[in-house]
């Protein structure tokens, strides 16, 4: 029976401020989904209507502004999809009480339709394990960037999908590097969505087939012939001259 594959889910938000209890609105969600650490190429992203301002500072953090945003949809009207993308997948966050807060709040805007709250001790926060891995040292996203050597170049605002994608390479180091050898920044989340088969993680690398010049060839079948018919070697080369 092949075992349940490990599904994860890195989560960011943008807001119009800071306080959710003071009023203040998710104005974006952006998120990108691991199997295995590995991205699987699905990624969520929406923009919402917040049905108030941006306060200036949120919009010097984001650039997202109430022009912008006025014609989006309400998060009442993405939370369905959102919910279904992130499933009953462990959540991976940033400075997690904070987005599971402007979560939570929302949440609790639907009313009847409300899902139970997000429970903060079944989040993973990459900052809390960033402080305990490196204690005394700077644990914001842009320092553990800088720390392992993550390109940053593409982000000159905060956007929450792009901070997700870059928060899953940066969790990955967190877990003790990129075992896998893939770069987990946007080109490589399509890489490994166009070598998935079903819903299943992206496959292993091939193994390289090592193709013999007819020198070569000669070389190994005269090696091979002294060691005798019986000789187990013989099982190992193919038909076709490769090893």
């Amino acid at each position: 029976m092949t075992p349940e594959i490990p599904r994860e889910i890195v989560l960011d938000t943008e807001t119009t401020g800071i306080d959710p209890k003071a009023g203040e609105r998710l104005i974006e969600v952006g998120a990108v989904e691991l199997r295995n650490h590995i991205p699987t190429g699905r990624t969520f992203h929406k923009y919402c209507n917040p049905q108030r301002a941006v306060s200036e500072g949120a919009f010097k953090v984001h650039g997202l502004s109430d022009a912008f945003l006025s014609d989006k949809p309400t998060f009442a009207e993405i939370a369905a999809e959102l919910l279904a993308f992130c499933g009953d997948a462990r959540l991976v966050i940033h400075n997690a009480p904070f987005d599971v807060g402007f979560l939570n709040m929302e949440y609790a805007r639907l009313g009847a339709n409300a899902p139970p709250p997000i429970v903060l001790d079944a989040v993973v926060d990459t900052l809390a394990v960033a402080r305990r891995k490196h204690p005394g040292a700077p644990a914001n996203l842009d320092a553990l960037c800088s720390r392992y050597g993550i390109d940053t170049t593409r982000r000159t605002k905060h956007g929450a999908l792009l901070d997700a994608q870059i928060l899953a390479e940066v969790y990955i180091e967190l877990l003790g590097g990129k075992q896998t050898g893939f770069d987990l920044g946007v080109t490589a989340v399509a890489a490994a969505a166009a070598d998935r088969s079903g819903d299943g993680p992206p496959r292993a690398p091939r193994t390289p087939r090592i193709r013999l010049t007819d020198a070569e060839r000669a070389r190994h079948d005269a090696f091979r012939a002294g060691l005798g018919a019986d000789a187990i070697w013989g099982a190992y080369v193919g038909t076709d001259g490769t090893a």
